[in-house]
């Protein structure tokens, strides 16, 4: 799968309500999951939060959203992050590496419950970038 980019939202315990009505404009495949399935909060409050959707719409486009963990600032109208994805290990980590200059890494990349490689970054601009590298 070649690299793509995608925004990616982020929610307080509203990202289940938001990507159906997002479903419900621009129509196409929906796909959710919580927390729970992903073994990624060992707090009961949080297992049906969703952890990880997608939205792929017939004519191309495509973005992700999740729900911020209760532990974790949430700031609405900065809910946004750029998210580079693929299987491209070698061109998405030069990507990861070209973004650290005078960046902060909230989320070293590493191995994910989920399988991939991923990691968390807020560039020298203040923008958050998310990496996901599939295995």
């Amino acid at each position: 799968m070649p690299s793509q980019l995608n925004p990616y939202l982020s929610f307080r315990d509203e990202t289940r309500a938001a990507m159906e009505f997002y479903k419900s404009v621009f129509g196409g495949e929906l796909t959710m999951a919580t927390f729970e399935e992903f073994h990624a909060s060992e707090d009961p409050a949080e297992r049906d939060k969703i952890m990880h959707a997608s939205l792929q719409a017939p004519n191309g486009i495509t973005f992700m959203a999740s729900d911020t963990p209760n532990a974790m600032e949430y700031a609405p109208g900065e809910n946004m992050s750029m998210s580079l994805s693929g299987d491209d290990e070698a061109e998405l980590r030069g990507y990861w590496e070209k973004l650290q200059p005078g960046a902060t890494v909230v989320m070293p990349l590493e191995a994910a419950p989920w399988g991939a490689t991923f990691g968390m970054l807020k560039d020298r601009f203040g923008v958050p970038w998310m990496v996901n590298i599939t295995a």
